[in-house]
């Protein structure tokens, strides 16, 4: 099943291991150790990532390790890019209504 990247970081449990492992790859008992859960539910948060390609395993040896797709995050980051262009335009134009009344109280 194709999960959609959204679902993915609905999740704040996995929001939090994409935190983590934004920093260094990291094996799943090293995430488990900073979470109040299991190894396996921490493996199943890893599955949803993968699957979503936020994620990508890196085996060396016996470990697997998981490190962020940068890639992947960006077609977050371009969504809420959208948001973040409306705002500030009403940032803006917020600005130059409070610029003209300053100006008018002069």
């Amino acid at each position: 099943m194709r999960r959609d990247i959204f679902q993915a970081i609905a999740d704040p449990t996995r929001r939090a291991i994409l935190v983590l492992i934004a920093a260094q790859a990291m094996t799943p008992n090293s995430l488990a150790e900073h979470f109040d859960t299991t190894r396996q539910a921490v493996s199943k948060h890893l599955r949803i990532l993968t699957e979503c390609e936020l994620v990508k395993q890196e085996f060396q040896g016996r470990e697997i390790y998981y490190q962020l797709e940068l890639n992947k995050m960006k077609e977050i980051d371009k969504w809420i890019a959208q948001f973040r262009k409306i705002w500030e335009d009403r940032f803006n134009q917020l600005d130059d209504v409070l610029s003209k009344l300053k100006t008018n109280k002069k």
